[in-house]
């Protein structure tokens, strides 16, 4: 997968500006870039570029980017999801402004503009249109018209997005068109899919959005003793059975999902030396166990070893 990072600050103060409109404005993005005055022009996205997809992420200064029409040269859709910040898109003679949270779909083969009227973080998503256009029930009047950042699928679309695009690059080929596949998915049922398309979607764009997402729930609150399968599918709307569902499709459990994450929270910690001051059981506690005879079995199983052993593994290494 084609992947490029794009940031001002690389470019000398003088020829910031006019280089960035030249090379990556008119060539590479095909917009015309006009920065609002009095403000300073900063640019970080990273470009990455997948079967029928382009990604383009990233914080834009205040500034207007506008599509004329000798730079068209296709007909793809754009969706834009302001993740923070505000902004306004013109085109086909309508106007809206978006807030955090929010998207609105735009066309490349209409003259139009999107002006960040402050510091903006955003994701452009950039589909071809005869691959995206079969799933919409109709794309052209959805065009310049807000999507609410509480739209179900929109929410899911942009915590997908998080949990991969950081992994694409160096995933396999068949991977990131799974992946393609799954955005698709969650992008029609956004904008509102077909009957067919709907239903492919529930089936695979939207089930690897919700293991992705349940999966960085659980991660991000693996050491609490409130976790559980029962809490987590309430915490995202589902039954508990649909979360198991989804541990099984990759040939696991959310049990053995969870236990795999504590056991390596607690192996990080045994190998820290700044950590060598406190009692395995500690460590083991704040890593997620309420067992101690349970957990030194499951960390023996896992590595090999006892966690006195790892310990003093790490800090032989680390004394050299």
């Amino acid at each position: 997968m084609d992947s490029l990072r794009i940031d001002t600050e690389a470019l000398l103060p003088a020829q910031r500006l006019e280089i960035f409109r030249e090379t990556f404005g008119r060539r590479l993005l095909k917009i015309e870039i006009e920065p609002e005055a009095g403000t300073d022009f900063h640019v970080d996205m990273t470009l990455q570029a997948l079967p029928g997809l382009g990604i383009a992420s990233g914080s834009l200064s205040p500034m207007q980017n506008r599509l004329t029409s000798e730079l068209i040269n296709n007909d793809d859709l754009v969706l834009v999801i302001l993740e923070r910040g505000v902004g306004t898109a013109r085109q086909l003679g309508r106007e809206a402004t978006i807030g955090n949270g929010q998207a609105i779909l735009t066309r490349n083969d209409e003259v139009g503009s999107f002006a960040g009227h402050s510091r903006t973080q955003l994701i452009n998503l950039r589909f071809e249109r005869k691959r995206l256009s079969p799933q919409l029930a109709d794309a052209d009047p959805l065009a310049i018209r807000p999507l609410s950042a509480n739209n179900p699928a929109l929410r899911l679309l942009t915590s997908y997005l998080h949990a991969v695009t950081g992994e694409l690059a160096r995933s396999h080929p068949a991977l990131q068109r799974a992946a393609a596949d799954h955005v698709h998915d969650l992008v029609a049922l956004a904008l509102g899919a077909t009957r067919d398309a709907t239903e492919i979607a529930k089936g695979r764009g939207v089930r690897m959005a919700r293991l992705h997402a349940i999966k960085a729930d659980t991660v991000a609150n693996v050491t609490s003793r409130w976790l559980s399968i029962d809490a987590l599918a309430a915490r995202h709307g589902v039954s508990p059975r649909y979360v198991r569902s989804l541990f099984q499709s990759e040939e696991t459990t959310f049990t053995d999902f969870v236990l795999g994450q504590r056991l390596a929270r607690a192996h990080a910690l045994l190998i820290d030396p700044t950590h060598n001051d406190r009692q395995i059981s500690t460590i083991a506690f704040e890593a997620g166990f309420g067992d101690l005879s349970y957990f030194n079995h499951r960390f023996r199983q896992r590595y090999g070893a006892t966690p006195s052993d790892i310990r003093a593994a790490g800090r032989r290494k680390f004394d050299g």
